[in-house]
């Protein structure tokens, strides 16, 4: 590869499942310059064999689900490194996630955005989409907003994807400089990278 001008930014977006993470995303795309990638952990997960994952057991699927999970991450940073802007899709329902997350993409501009939704519409989204298991998203909130802070957040509740958009590109531009991630970071790693890719015994791994 020729000369690399620059790392990446990376546009984090966490919520639960149906929270219209991929929606904002698909908003971002079409609004920020240069080109971005959407990179999503249900399209990482969409890419694995459907039949030889529905074979293995309890143990063996939580292992592949933590592989996966890891994986993706370390393509995101990969991206970025390669000097692509990335808008990653992510549920940080497990705490190790946000660890590996912190640890893997140190060193990269990392704009963390929380994406929330009230309980009645994720309930009824859910429902709407025929394709999630029912509760899952309530179940996801408390874990997915544990950390307690973002660069920006939006409630998609009552306001449209292009909304929320538009949110996030106003920050872009204002020249704020996104700081949680390196915030949390220090807080929770001591500003030292390291990570684990498999959950600790007892945390549960949502799929």
């Amino acid at each position: 590869m020729g000369s690399q001008e620059r790392r990446g930014q990376i546009i984090f977006l966490n919520g639960t499942s149906s929270s219209g993470k991929s929606s904002i995303a698909g908003q971002l795309l079409l609004m920020l310059d240069p080109p971005h990638f959407h990179m999503s952990v249900d399209a990482i997960n969409g890419m694995r064999a459907k039949q030889k994952t529905s074979e293995l057991d309890d143990a063996q699927l939580e292992s592949v689900l933590a592989r996966t999970r890891a994986g993706f991450h370390r393509a995101v940073a990969g991206m970025a490194e390669a000097g692509n802007d990335v808008i990653v899709d992510h549920v940080l329902s497990e705490p190790w996630r946000l660890l590996d997350c912190l640890a893997v993409m140190a060193g990269y501009r990392v704009v963390f955005v929380g994406v929330r939704c009230a309980p009645a519409e994720l309930e009824r989204r859910e429902r709407e989409r025929g394709d999630r298991t029912p509760g899952a998203a309530l179940a996801q909130e408390p874990l997915v907003h544990a950390h307690g802070r973002y660069d920006v957040e939006c409630d998609t509740t009552a306001t449209s994807p292009y909304d929320c958009a538009v949110r996030i590109s106003d920050f872009l531009r204002s020249g704020q400089v996104p700081a949680t991630f390196d915030q949390l970071r220090s807080q929770l790693l001591g500003g030292i990278s390291v990570c684990r890719a498999q959950p600790e015994e007892g945390e549960a791994v949502l799929q």
